[in-house]
């Protein structure tokens, strides 16, 4: 901090309907008020923040504004008993980075309950590899786990080459289940095949004759990051009692399919919304994505770059031609 100033992502509306991100200088004196002030050393880009850079008032109502929904860094002011000055920690919740400023700053100030210590074994980089991500491929997983085993037949993971997705077929390749993944992507299997992945599908040919009310059954179990006509086709063709997780809806929000699915084959959906988890929960999967499911390949799925490349990254996300993580340095 030089004299009480730091850098920060600033996303601006510069005409009308038109959005553009910068860094630029800050005060920290005009951080929102909260319980625990964090030097951020990284954060990570999510397709949320995409949005949120490019004005989407669904995600951002106030502008300007600093995205980010993840940050890891070091505490440097603490006004509760559970944080003292010099922990590591990593930062979610439901308003960071979207209608509170968020990792995309060097620091940030927010309120306790958004605080987690640091998981011991982890370092705050590879935190922000997973990041939320991450975190919600370890959601789906742990919804899905309790029902499906790995004899139960294959699993589809849609949108693979995304950061839940990757998570999400290397997590379940390591847990000794047969991963289908699907991806819009020409170079997916470079990225996919060294996950885990035993098969990987193109978008058009996953969705090809899919428009019957059910399909040939196919998955034990899918972890959908996408949404749309992908997530119908997936349901439609999951086994009997089989596991449908969805967590996202880049292709659409809309799902077009009867409810013949749930009342003839009773395949269960499971919503994930990682922000309305509870703190043990968080807790629990927090610890098994940094050593009972730790990513073997964790290095390998991910870019590092400085907050000066953010902007041109998120036009990527935008536009569809961004894969993997990118954890995103705050120290310059």
């Amino acid at each position: 901090m030089k004299n009480g100033t730091y850098e920060a992502y600033v996303a601006r509306e510069v005409g009308e309907g038109q959005y553009a991100g910068n860094v630029e200088e800050r005060k920290v004196a005009d951080l929102p008020a909260g319980d625990v002030l964090i030097r951020v050393r990284y954060s990570s880009l999510n397709y949320k923040d995409a949005l949120s850079a490019r004005g989407n008032r669904g995600v951002t109502r106030r502008y300007p504004h600093t995205p980010g929904i993840d940050a890891a860094g070091i505490v440097e002011q603490s006004v509760v008993d559970d944080f003292a000055p010099g922990d590591a920690v990593v930062v979610s919740g439901d308003g960071f980075g979207t209608n509170r400023p968020g990792g995309f700053g060097q620091y940030v100030r927010v309120p306790e309950k958004w605080v987690m210590k640091l998981t011991p074994g982890q370092t705050l980089r590879e935190s922000m590899i997973l990041g939320t991500a991450g975190f919600t491929a370890g959601l789906c997983i742990h919804e899905m786990i309790p029902t499906v085993k790995p004899e139960d037949g294959d699993i589809l993971v849609t949108g693979a080459t995304g950061g839940v997705g990757c998570a999400a077929v290397g997590i379940l390749a390591k847990l000794g289940y047969s991963v289908v993944a699907v991806s819009s992507k020409d170079d997916a299997a470079k990225l996919l095949e060294p996950l885990g992945a035993k098969e990987i599908m193109s978008r058009e040919e996953f969705v090809k004759g899919a428009g019957r009310a059910l399909l040939q059954m196919s998955w034990a179990g899918v972890v959908d990051t996408v949404g749309g006509d992908i997530l119908a086709t997936a349901i439609k063709s999951t086994y009997p009692r089989g596991v449908v997780t969805c967590c996202g809806n880049a292709a659409s929000p809309d799902l077009p399919l009867t409810v013949y699915p749930f009342i003839l084959r009773g395949v269960k959906l499971a919503g994930i919304a990682a922000q309305h988890y509870d703190p043990s929960t968080r807790q629990l999967i927090l610890d098994k994505l940094a050593h009972e499911w730790r990513l073997d390949q964790l290095e390998a799925i991910y870019t590092e770059i400085p907050l000066v490349e953010l902007d041109a990254k998120i036009t990527q996300m935008i536009e569809g031609r961004h894969t993997g993580r990118t954890v995103v340095r705050l120290d310059g």
